[in-house]
């Protein structure tokens, strides 16, 4: 179920600009997941771009506290799902409970209605309950009986899936991945990193150190702004330029969509926001366009993500940046 992780104090002032957000979510985040300050930066991409998250990663790279060090940094609640092939939909979107005593049926809220959830291990669980997802990703709701609820905002999931050890697993579908905004992996962090973590200086040993820096009410104000941050012409035509050389690569089955180009450019907005900027550059879409399409094109007859970014990193090299 959701929950209010723990009472914790708040920073204080609370940061209003987008830009201000984003500093002050990165800052607390980064103090837990260690040495991944890019991953943290992109994940915070993902969230103010509107979007969703997947990580591809082995077992213990810190995807869970990533998740709820996100959840206490924004002041908001976290839910959790562990997936597995017998989880149904209504445990993660809720169910009706009759109520005897009253004579009324009560709606027992799923762990969907929290600000950050994080769905673990997303590929062990039912094509059913995939498909369960995908109307709170798309539209922040849930329907159960007949009856639609709006999930709170800002709704961010955060998805995992293990790249190796496929037997039992359920891949999700191209239009479940597309509704994620970004792909990105943790990795394992580099020595003087993981030597914080051993000595309690970093990891789930400063979890508790973590303190709400801003509000769920500013962070979705934020998401709204990120939208209107001013991107030039240029950099729209650079947008359809990578995903035009998408769909024209001979080792690439399936390009880009719109919606994918649509997602790039979100995206690019809010890593503006994150580098400290009102405004999008060549830089920015460089910067999210691997973590953007790679799972949104096929290649040999399907979707494999560590082949798409080789792919796309030449793409990157080929295509002419524009002039500012």
């Amino acid at each position: 179920m959701s929950e209010a992780l723990r009472p914790v104090p708040s920073a204080s002032p609370t940061p209003d600009l987008p830009v201000e957000v984003a500093s002050a979510l990165f800052d607390a985040v980064s103090a837990t997941v260690r040495g991944k300050a890019d991953a943290v930066r992109l994940a915070i991409v993902a969230l103010l771009s509107g979007g969703h998250l997947l990580i591809e990663d082995l077992p213990g790279t810190g995807k869970t506290l990533l998740g709820k060090s996100l959840a206490v940094a924004i002041g908001g609640r976290f839910g959790r799902v562990q997936c597995t092939p017998d989880l149904l939909p209504t445990d993660i979107t809720g169910t009706s409970v009759f109520r005897p005593a009253g004579g009324a049926w009560e709606f027992r809220e799923g762990p969907l209605f929290a600000n950050v959830v994080l769905v673990d291990e997303v590929n062990r669980a039912s094509p059913r309950t995939q498909a369960a997802l995908l109307e709170p990703m798309e539209e922040h709701q849930v329907t159960v009986d007949g009856a639609t609820r709006s999930l709170p905002a800002p709704f961010f999931c955060i998805a995992t899936q293990n790249p190796f050890g496929q037997v039992g697993t359920f891949p999700l579908p191209e239009s479940q991945l597309d509704r994620f905004a970004l792909v990105i992996t943790l990795g394992l962090p580099d020595r003087a990193a993981e030597r914080e973590i051993l000595t309690g200086q970093g990891g789930t040993e400063v979890f508790d150190q973590v303190v709400a820096v801003s509000t769920p009410e500013a962070v979705a104000a934020a998401i709204a702004a990120v939208r209107h941050v001013y991107c030039a012409p240029a950099a729209v035509e650079y947008v359809l330029d990578l995903a035009a050389a998408t769909r024209q690569h001979p080792e690439i089955d399936l390009g880009a969509s719109p919606r994918a180009a649509l997602g790039l450019l979100h995206a690019a907005r809010a890593h503006a926001v994150v580098s400290g900027r009102e405004h999008v550059t060549p830089d920015d879409v460089q910067a999210v366009v691997v973590a953007a399409f790679a799972h949104r094109i096929a290649i040999g007859g399907g979707v494999d993500t560590s082949a798409a970014a080789t792919v796309l990193r030449s793409l990157i090299d080929r295509t002419a940046v524009p002039r500012p």
